[in-house]
This record gives structure tokens, sequence and C-alpha cells, in this order.
């Protein structure tokens, strides 16, 4: 037996269009900003009851980046870059990495990220660590 609640929510399906599998670059461009929207509000607190919706659109964005958006055989670097690039960021706007100094020099290759600035960077653009480790 069906309930009430169950029947009555159904029959808005709309209304979780964010929650369902992304299908286009359309509904990937709103799950991306409705994520962005949602850290920029309540930030890393899991205490929030709006922090697993942040944990459902970061495994949705993924899961539409692996199968669309490959970055084949990119080194650590140039993802890096290329996130910049595609969020419209300065060194400035990176102090996950550290001091502007340690940015240009992560930037023009003379130094690697290490494991804490990996873990940092890839919270925020919600990717795997493995996208900034450097190709082999």
């Amino acid at each position: 037996m069906k309930s009430r609640t169950t029947t009555r929510t159904l029959k808005n399906p709309a209304a979780f269009a964010p929650l369902l599998a992304i299908h286009s670059a359309r509904e990937y461009d709103t799950a991306v900003n409705q994520l962005n929207k949602l850290v920029d509000e309540i930030g890393d607190n899991p205490r929030d009851p709006r922090y697993r919706f942040i944990e459902t659109l970061s495994v949705l964005i993924e899961a539409y980046d692996v199968e669309h958006h490959a970055l084949a055989d990119a080194s650590g670097l140039e993802v890096l870059k290329y996130l910049m690039e595609e969020h419209d960021l300065t060194q400035s706007d990176l102090p996950e990495i550290g001091s502007q100094g340690v940015v240009s020099e992560v930037l023009r290759g003379k130094r690697e990220l290490n494991v804490h600035q990996i873990k940092k960077l890839a919270a925020r653009f919600h990717v795997s660590p493995a996208a900034f480790l450097p190709t082999p």
C-alpha cells in the first residue's frame, strides 16, 4: 500500500530533477551552479542538513565529468590551469595552494603540489584528487 506522501511527492518529478542523472550540458551547468551556491552558503559543514545534497550533486557531477569531460593524459598542472580558466580564477583565488609565491611556482612548474594541497583542491573543485597527480 502506497503512502499518501510518496504518491503526492512522485506527482511532481521536476522537484527532484537536480537529484537525477545528468544527461545534458544544460543539466550539468545547472547542477554545478546549484552545487556552488550550496557550498558558498554552508561551506564544509557536514552537520548542515543540506550537506548530503552537496554530496549527491558531487557524485552526479563527477559521473557526468568522467563520461563527457575526460582529460586524457593531462598533467595535474594542466588540470589546475584548466579549472582556473573555467572558473575565471587568478593566483590569488587559490589559498588552498598557499601564498601567491607558492602558487606562482606551482603554475610555472617549479614546484609540485603536495598531498595537502591536492586534497584541498579536489574538495574545492569536486574532482578526484588523482586529477592533480603528476602523470607518469
